[in-house]
This record gives structure tokens, C-alpha cells and sequence, in this order.
């Protein structure tokens, strides 16, 4: 049973971390802080990294786009590590219920947002008026939608989490679970595919084959860790002597393409001379 000085936390903290999703963005509303947060209230952070970690992979080219709702990956991971520690069942067993509860409160996301727009109207009426402090008033009230979308379910489920681990243990039968797990490996490598899609791999694919073979080939060797590093020195080195070779490719450029049209124009004047001598004479 999870305390209730830890429910507590983790709603504040899912408070926080919403209202930086929907401002600052500085890191907090991310799946990998609500594993990691949760894992080390409750007493099991590797638990909390490991799933925090897989659903940050699998949103890394996921975002809000013209105001469309995306799962909620953060609440999600709050609540499958919980349930994950509280069942004893491992990281495996976090990710596979983390992301049907993700996707399950789609909805009271959509909910927040339209709420939202009551205040959204009134706030447009006392910008009307010239009402400032009226204006800042349904903006704090804007956000309380926004908290509750976030704070009900993660009450909610840890109140009541180890009756639905209990019900989820008997209901869901063994292999469904063997196939959430799987699910739960995969999703990595389909997050890793949809960001590479927005990546310029076609300029930059020696660096990802480079990665790809200390992974592959070199992985007793080098931690993710040493792999990760070996990338931000290249990355270094890359911006360093690259971008100034790239400054001399474009200056050598700009230069042929000027004594091109020198060469051009004087063709044309020497042209435009002997067309008139011709007409003189």
C-alpha cells in the first residue's frame, strides 16, 4: 500500500510538473522525471528509471501540434511504476500498463482544455474592458483544469493501486502479460524510428553509423554512457572544424559565382562594343 505522505508528494509534483509542460517546459513534465520521481519516493528508483527512461524513448518525436492531444506518458509513468514496484513484477510489467493508462487519459486531457476555455473567454472579455489584473486572475484559474487532469487520476490510482494491481493479476491472463512486456521492449525503437524521421540523417548519417557500430559491436566494452560521450565530442569536433570548413566552402563558392559574373558582364561589354562598331561603320 503506498503511504499517504507519498501520494502527497507525487500529486504535487504532477501538479509542477503540468504546469511546466504547459509553460517553461524545462524537464519535469517528462515521462523520464515521473519514473524516476516516483521510483525514488516509493523506494525503487532503478524500477523508476528503467520505465521513466522507456517511455521517454518512445515519445522523443512525439509532440502537440496545433493544440492535438497526445498520451499522457507523464501520469502514465507515475502510475505503472508504482504499480510495477508495488507488484514485485519488474520495469516490464510498469511499461506494459503505462502505456493503455496513458492513452486511457487522452481524455481528461481533452476534458482540461475544453474547461479551459471558460476561462480563456473570460479573460479575452477583461482584455476588452482593459481589465489587466482580470486578465492575469483567469490565467492562474486556468491552470486548476489543467492540475486536476493530472492530480485526480495519480490520487486516484495510488489510493486504490494495490486493489488494481490485485484485479489486473487476476483479470489479465499470463500470455496477455508476456505480450505487454514484449510491447514494452519495442516501443524504444519505434520512438528512436518516428525521431529519426524529423532528423537529417541524410546529411549527418556517418555520425549515426558510428553510434550504431559501438552498440552493436562494442557494447561489452562501452557503456551507453561512454557511447553517449564519444557523440558530444564528435559533436564538439564537429562544430568546431566543421562549420568553419563549411564558412571556407561557401566563401570559395561565393567567390567563383562573383568572377563568374565578372567574366559574364565583361563578355557581354565586349559584345555590346563590337555590335556598335559594326553599326558605325
Amino acid at each position: 500500500m503506498v503511504s499517504l505522505t507519498a501520494i502527497i508528494v507525487l500529486s504535487i509534483y504532477v501538479a509542477i510538473a503540468v504546469l511546466d509542460q504547459i509553460s517553461l517546459q524545462l524537464g519535469p513534465y517528462s515521462p523520464l522525471f515521473g519514473g524516476a520521481i516516483t521510483g525514488l519516493v516509493l523506494g525503487d528508483l532503478k524500477t523508476g528509471l528503467i520505465v521513466g527512461a522507456t517511455l521517454q524513448l518512445m515519445t522523443l518525436g512525439v509532440a502537440t501540434y496545433g493544440g492535438a492531444t497526445v498520451p499522457d506518458f507523464l501520469t502514465g509513468s507515475i502510475m505503472g511504476t508504482a504499480y510495477a514496484i508495488i507488484a514485485h513484477k519488474g520495469a516490464e510489467y510498469g511499461i506494459g500498463l503505462a502505456v493503455p493508462i496513458g492513452l486511457l487519459l487522452t481524455q481528461l486531457d481533452i476534458l482540461a482544455r475544453m474547461t479551459n476555455t471558460y476561462f480563456q473567454h473570460r479573460a479575452d472579455r477583461f482584455a476588452e474592458e482593459g481589465n489587466a489584473r482580470g486578465v492575469e486572475r483567469q490565467n492562474i484559474w486556468g491552470t486548476i483544469p489543467w492540475m486536476l487532469s493530472r492530480i485526480i487520476p495519480v490520487v486516484v490510482g495510488l489510493v486504490y493501486g494495490q486493489s488494481v494491481v490485485t484485479a489486473i493479476n487476476n483479470f489479465i491472463p499470463q500470455w496477455f502479460m508476456l505480450g505487454l512486456k514484449a510491447a514494452g521492449m519495442i516501443l524504444p525503437a519505434m520512438g528512436i524510428a518516428i525521431l529519426m524521421r524529423y532528423l537529417p540523417l541524410k546529411k549527418y548519417w556517418p555520425f549515426f553509423i558510428i553510434g550504431f557500430v559501438f552498440m552493436a559491436y562494442f557494447s561489452k566494452t562501452f557503456s551507453i554512457l561512454g557511447v553517449a560521450l564519444i557523440g558530444l565530442a564528435m559533436a564538439g569536433l564537429y562544430l568546431t572544424f566543421g562549420t568553419n570548413l563549411e564558412k571556407k566552402s561557401n566563401m570559395q563558392v561565393t567567390s567563383t559565382e562573383r568572377e563568374t559574373k565578372e567574366v559574364s558582364n565583361d563578355n557581354s561589354n565586349d559584345l555590346y562594343a563590337d555590335e556598335e562598331v559594326e553599326f558605325n561603320d
